[in-house]
């Protein structure tokens, strides 16, 4: 058996393309376009590619996206100062500050700074709260993503059991939250989780998020299983030659061994191509809902959730 392989580039780009369709819907209607604010500090290259990347996918969606950049020198009180501003603003209608932060800021002071109304990326602790007992609640963009591929692959989640290998805040947890919520048995391994490879060959959904990668074995995957890799760990690729320094060139990989375990699934995410693009996808559409939330519009009917 050879899995099927789950194109998340194809799907996130047919969600940005409705997304772009009922932006401009919205704006033909006379209430305008959605706002989107991205706030980066320092000068990190991944923060600083992964911050272009959601931009330009903003703007090409048609929502107006408001891009700030801070020294990392500064305060903690300046950048509050600064979320509370935007938080007033009504032309900004999502709110975005962009992780990790230098050491000398309270990350969970400036999340749980955002209005809770404008924090499309589902961190903010009343955010948090609404998902795990099961209401309405911005859900972070990655687990959404997942959730969307396999109500696509899948569509009645309801009964499966499903395993969460990593329970970060940004992924894990969501994810097994959205999971319970759809009605699936849910296991939850981490780092301190005495047989991994045993919960995992009990489940018919599998998310591997741990960041470890080639973590997940082929032999661990049950046969027929859907596996959503969301790991993007870049590793030596030697085969690829060497860089002009002498060192090897590097690829992308994900947590889960793939050329094993696509003999195995039924279907299965591919590192990249997979969940990736659909992470920038449901921030735009968390964007969009959370402008018709406050401009009191109803959510096109083929972006509900």
């Amino acid at each position: 058996m050879t899995a099927r392989i789950i194109d998340g580039r194809a799907r996130a780009a047919q969600l940005r393309t409705d997304i772009k369709t009922a932006v401009s819907a919205m704006q033909q209607d006379g209430l305008g376009v959605p706002g989107l604010a991205v706030v980066l500090i320092g000068a990190d290259p991944a923060s600083e590619v992964y911050v272009r990347s959601k931009l330009r996918a903003t703007q090409e969606a048609g929502i107006e996206s408001f891009s700030h950049h801070f020294d990392d020198t500064v305060t903690q009180a300046e950048l509050l100062a600064f979320v509370h501003k935007l938080n007033a603003d009504p032309s900004v209608h999502g709110i975005l500050v962009q992780l990790p932060l230098p050491a000398h800021i309270d990350k969970l002071a400036i999340i749980n700074a955002i209005s809770p109304d404008k924090d499309v990326d589902g961190f903010h602790l009343e955010n948090v709260g609404r998902l795990a007992t099961g209401q309405s609640s911005f859900v972070p963009c990655t687990p959404l993503g997942c959730l969307t591929l396999l109500r696509e692959e899948l569509g009645d989640l309801r009964g499966m059991v499903a395993t969460v290998v990593g329970c970060s805040n940004i992924v894990g947890h969501p994810m097994a939250e959205l999971l319970l919520k759809d009605d699936c048995t849910v296991l939850i391994a981490h780092k301190f989780t005495r047989d991994t490879a045993a919960l995992v060959r009990q489940a018919d959904i599998v998310v591997a998020a741990a960041g470890v990668p080639g973590l997940i074995k082929g032999d661990w995957i049950k046969p027929g299983a859907c596996v959503i890799d969301v790991g993007i760990n870049r590793v030596p690729a030697p085969e690829k030659g060497l860089n002009a320094d002498g060192t090897p060139k590097t690829k992308l990989v994900g947590d889960v061994d793939f050329d094993a375990a696509v003999t195995v699934a039924n279907a299965i995410t591919p590192v990249p191509g997979g969940v990736g693009p659909m992470t920038i996808a449901c921030l735009l559409l968390n964007t969009v809902t959370a402008f018709c939330t406050q401009v009191g519009r109803e959510q096109p009917a083929n972006l509900a959730a």
